[in-house]
């Protein structure tokens, strides 16, 4: 094991950074405790990947660690998603485990892997990217 690790994570235009490193066992984003961090269901998204860890590497260990996570752009879910995503990837390299990295594989990839899609531009005289204008024949 490392004494600190770096990742980064992306989901739509939301950016998170994280780093891992010895510690009290704090877990903070945006220097806000994950504790308070709203809705519920964001918090609970944010907290799979570090209960997975302590499942392969064990409870002590991941008590010991500080994770510290900067999140900007987008809105509240992909904020949660890429901090998800960094976090994930931050506890495999701080931790250098081949088994930690297979388990977040076969329970969604989408820890270890940034999701790329973007949305669709509009295009002229349509109202959407793909709606096109009514054609009447009579």
């Amino acid at each position: 094991m490392t004494d600190h690790a770096f990742a980064k994570g992306k989901k739509k235009e939301a950016v998170a950074k994280t780093t891992v490193k010895k510690g009290e066992g704090t877990i903070k984003i945006n220097n806000q405790p994950l504790k308070l961090y709203t809705p519920e269901l964001y918090r609970k998204m944010i907290k799979e990947p570090i209960k997975i860890a302590e499942d392969i590497l064990g409870e002590e260990e991941i008590q010991g660690i500080k994770i510290k996570t900067n999140v900007k752009g987008g809105g509240k879910a992909g904020q949660a998603e890429a901090t998800r995503t960094s976090i994930g990837k931050a506890l495999v390299e701080w931790s250098d485990s081949e088994e930690l990295k297979e388990k977040y594989r076969e329970y969604d990839r989408s820890i270890l892997v940034d999701d790329y899609r973007r949305k669709e531009p509009k295009k002229p005289l349509r109202k959407g990217a793909r709606a096109k204008p009514i054609k009447s024949y009579r």
